[in-house]
């Protein structure tokens, strides 16, 4: 049976794609496509049984608190997901406890694959920082999957028991040296022509290591995109990044 999947935020660039995916796809069945202005009444309307969010930092709590009270699993794309905000989706899975919402900064099977790499080589290296680089039309930064990143390696070196990352800076502009997320520093890029792309770069005595992705169209996220989608319905509870569903 195909799984009922309904699309808020169709019109966009991510959404339009995931339109295009889902309805290509044999076990999924494309109920709604909603975008600014149309009611959430819509989700419950047309029987779906699991959103997918592509919308925008300012309206994508009020759309998950609808779904998930709704009973409707969600699979959420749009990101300014703050800890603040985790806990409210927690607090309204706990309150239905079925619904499974599945929450990644990044669909880009690579780009999922860059972080893991990335936290792992953080643990043999004294140094690393992020570059992050994205469109102009982006809402967010650092991205997600730059915050998302730097957790990881701050999880993963604080395990290892890593000494804190070098920098003697005394003095600079404010920003020269990017945002920190842990213990690490994340530049961001804001450049039309670009789409999506992350470079972390470690080093140590005698050598660096750079690890690169790059998204150079949305198309490239539906293979994530459909995964999440058709997995969500079996993870009741939170699942935050696509690795868990990867079973990497």
């Amino acid at each position: 049976m195909k799984i009922k999947v309904a699309v808020l935020g169709a019109k966009g660039r991510m959404g339009s794609e995931s339109v295009k995916a889902i309805s290509a796809a044999d076990d999924l069945e494309l109920v709604a496509s909603l975008d600014l202005g149309d009611s959430l009444d819509l989700l419950t309307s047309s029987g779906a049984e699991v959103v997918l969010e592509f919308t925008h930092p300012d309206s994508v709590m009020k759309n998950l608190e609808f779904a998930i009270s709704n009973g409707i699993h969600v699979v959420v794309g749009t990101t300014g997901i703050d800890s603040q905000r985790m806990d409210v989706i927690k607090s309204l899975l706990a309150k239905n406890p079925k619904v499974g919402a599945i929450i990644a900064p990044n669909f880009g099977l690579g780009a999922v694959l860059m972080m893991q790499f990335a936290a792992k080589a953080a643990t043999y290296f004294e140094s690393v920082e992020i570059i992050e680089l994205h469109h102009p039309d982006k809402a967010d930064a650092p991205s997600g999957t730059a915050t998302r990143t730097a957790e990881l390696i701050s999880e993963a070196r604080a395990r290892a028991k890593k000494s804190a990352i070098a920098d003697k800076t005394s003095s600079g502009l404010a920003g020269a040296r990017g945002a920190k997320v842990g213990d690490v520093a994340i530049h961001s890029i804001r450049l039309r022509g670009l789409v999506a792309h992350q470079e972390v770069l470690l080093g140590d005595q005698g050598e660096t290591l750079s690890i690169r992705h790059d998204s150079i169209g949305r198309s490239g996220f539906m293979p994530g995109v459909l995964l999440a989608i058709r997995s969500v319905k079996t993870r009741a509870g939170l699942t935050f990044g696509l690795e868990n569903v990867m079973d990497i």
